[in-house]
């Protein structure tokens, strides 16, 4: 008797942040491993991130993305551009911020940003990689990678006591040593895309690993 393969899961937006330091000397990258428990990619050293929460198309940002990363994204930009600001800041305790009142009531995950006196400014994210998950995964994510230079957080780049334990072992790590850590494939080939825009290659299209189907499907957004 065949056995039918369990529906899969449904796809989800999600962000993600590559945060860079030291791009001129010896670019580093921030990253975090993930619980052995966790149901998505366990023990995997990740970049921060996660998926949309309904309240992030609310949130109001200071200034907004790029338009050049604004028009790849659609009419997701903001949600998404709040999403990857809210993910760095509860995963990491690293503010994306520039000081300034909230002109409404602030949302429970942004209150700790908030009581810095900070504002979340989309100033430096520019939009970089998609991936979706492929079939068969018990979490699927409609993921959109964000790089930005540690330069543009508001707050001490080793101070990590904010952060909440969804990562653990938080570090700055060289780009030519990360592939000694246990990635996830698609975090390898992200670091391969942050190292060539380090190196100054520029940012002409973003890379699409398109997995919604059965088959997947790699090309660029221009």
């Amino acid at each position: 008797m065949s056995t039918a393969r369990p529906a899969d899961p449904p796809v989800r937006d999600a962000a993600t942040v590559v945060v860079l330091r030291d791009a001129a000397t010896r670019p580093r990258v921030l990253m975090g491993q993930r619980g052995a428990a966790a149901a998505f990619m366990p023990s995997k050293f990740v970049f921060p991130g996660g998926a949309v929460d309904p309240g992030d198309a609310e949130v109001p940002l200071a200034a907004p993305l790029a338009p050049a990363c604004a028009a790849r994204l659609g009419t997701d930009a903001p949600r998404l551009t709040a999403a990857a600001i809210r993910e760095l800041w509860e995963e990491t305790g690293l503010p994306l911020g520039t000081p300034g009142r909230w002109p409404a009531p602030v949302p429970p995950d942004w209150q700790g940003f908030a009581a810095r006196g900070l504002t979340p400014t989309a100033t430096g994210l520019s939009y970089i990689f998609r991936a979706i998950t492929p079939p068969g995964r018990p979490r699927r994510f409609d993921a959109r990678f964000f790089l930005v230079d540690a330069d543009r957080l508001a707050a001490d780049l080793d101070d990590f006591s904010a952060a909440c334990e969804e990562l653990a072992h938080l570090q700055w790590i060289p780009l030519d040593e990360a592939r000694r850590f246990d990635l996830p494939f698609i975090t390898e080939v992200v670091l391969a895309e942050v190292a060539a825009l380090a190196a100054g290659e520029p940012l002409d299209s973003v890379p699409f690993f398109d997995n919604s189907g059965e088959d997947s499907v790699f090309c660029r957004i221009p």
